[in-house]
């Protein structure tokens, strides 16, 4: 049977997937990303905002139409919105066969089987039971860059946020079992190891009884292979020496850091249940600038949370223009039913939350803008990710970019660079977002 996966959302739900196709495809599924020839379809869901929700059942849609016209034998829905809404979606879409849950993924061949019978099934469990591991992956970024989930599940608890309602509470991944699958992806190819989580920072606390990503670190980056290792998703609260010092010290740990921060007044902080203030995120920006001065660090803000006044958004503004990320993303708030900040009052209104959006990102443009202009004359080394042969330039990424998030820096060249190669470029030209540059040294790693 040829199969069509459609895997929406973050990296750790794409993670997911990738266990699914490895399940599939030793179970003897061949994978198309044809949708015309495909016999059977499993659509990965997100539901962590309403633009996301609003994408799942666009696609379930897409592919409910397929089932419709005779081209599709039978349709399975996994994921967050399936964990969430599994009565909505069975109830409203009579074309779904299977629904399997965030934890259920390691029966996804059986709940395909079981589709492909015409049977309605259900597989479900405990959000905060663990799949088994059915062995390997199938790496769908490219194969030169890839992502590690250390953890599941989040006891944050922001009043914003349903994923601990969905995915369960924290719980790290045992290390042995992490770095069996790094030397795996290593095998594969992989040269760019990003390691993903809802909080990265937190891993190892339940299972070793103090943070330990530092020593995970340390043993990946023992592993033949690996160029680059890159942390996403790092609670600026849970940040700790051990960690910096690491990322300090060790070679291939690329000097980029993911903040999550959402806000900067300490009142809106407070009520989003963020367990930091503005003052102790200046400490830990001040502490990573001071300690690795080359460190790029991203964040993203939420902006028109329940309650944040017109002083709460210029306190924000003013954070901003002082901590001058290199890289920031501005979300308006999203009313999630059945968490605390949907029955806050009074609720911002979608013309003021696009409006702080777009005069914070106007505000980062400026600051963006300086920073790669001060890369303007430095030498990087990059990592080649393709070509656009019409524009007659090659796609690569510095260490401050992060796959499929960040800019890119396209270079001026005619050499014939493979995808996942190494070469320095000398920076020329810089935008917003993206840098200009040309080969520095043709010898290609």
């Amino acid at each position: 049977m040829k199969l069509l996966m459609v895997s929406l959302g973050c990296d750790k739900n794409l993670v997911d997937s990738e266990k699914m196709l490895g399940s599939l495809t030793s179970h003897g599924y061949t994978l198309t990303d044809d949708e015309q020839e495909a016999e059977i379809a499993v659509v990965n869901t997100c539901c962590f905002i309403e633009e996301a929700k609003k994408e799942s059942i666009e696609n379930i849609l897409d592919v409910a139409r397929l089932k419709q016209e005779g081209k599709l034998k039978a349709l399975v829905v996994t994921g967050c919105m399936a964990q969430r809404y599994r009565e909505e979606i069975l109830e409203e879409f009579p074309e779904v066969d299977s629904i399997v849950g965030t934890t259920g993924y390691d029966q996804i061949a059986e709940a395909c089987d079981e589709a492909l019978k015409g049977i309605r099934a259900e597989f479900m469990r405990d959000i905060s039971d663990d799949p088994e591991e059915t062995g390997g992956r199938v790496i769908t970024t490219g194969g030169f860059y890839s992502y590690l989930k250390i953890a599941e599940g989040c006891d944050k608890n922001c009043t914003y946020c349903a994923i601990p309602s969905i995915r369960g509470h924290y719980r790290s991944v045992p290390m042995e079992k992490l770095l069996k699958e790094a030397r795996e992806l290593a095998e594969k190819g992989v040269e760019e190891l990003i390691l993903v989580a809802q909080d990265t920072t937190l891993y190892g606390q339940d299972l070793y009884g103090e943070k330990s990503l530092h020593r995970l670190l340390k043993e990946l980056c023992e592993i033949d292979g690996f160029r680059w290792i890159r942390i996403l998703y790092c609670y600026p609260e849970e940040i700790y020496p051990e960690l910096i010092s690491t990322i300090a010290s060790e070679e291939k740990i690329v000097h980029y850091l993911d903040l999550p921060i959402q806000h900067a007044s300490d009142s809106v902080l407070k009520r989003m249940n963020r367990r930091t203030n503005q003052a102790d995120i200046r400490r830990i920006v001040e502490t990573l600038r001071g300690s690795i001065p080359d460190i790029v660090l991203r964040t993203t803000l939420i902006t028109g949370f329940p309650g944040e006044t017109e002083e709460d958004h210029e306190i924000l503004k003013e954070f901003i223009s002082d901590m001058k990320f290199d890289r920031l993303g501005v979300f308006t708030y999203s009313k999630e039913e059945d968490t605390p900040a949907s029955r806050m009052k009074p609720q911002i209104t979608k013309a003021v939350k696009l409006r702080r959006q777009k005069e914070l990102m106007q505000l980062q443009q400026g600051i963006s803008l300086k920073a790669n202009e001060d890369r303007v004359g430095r030498v990087y080394e990059v990592m080649v990710e393709g070509r656009l042969p019409e524009e007659g330039v090659v796609l690569a990424r510095t260490y401050g970019d992060t796959p499929q998030v960040d800019g890119y820096v396209f270079i001026n060249t005619d050499l014939d660079l493979m995808t996942g190669q190494f070469v320095k470029v000398l920076i020329t030209e810089a935008s917003e977002y993206d840098l200009i540059g040309e080969i520095v040294d043709e010898s290609a790693e």
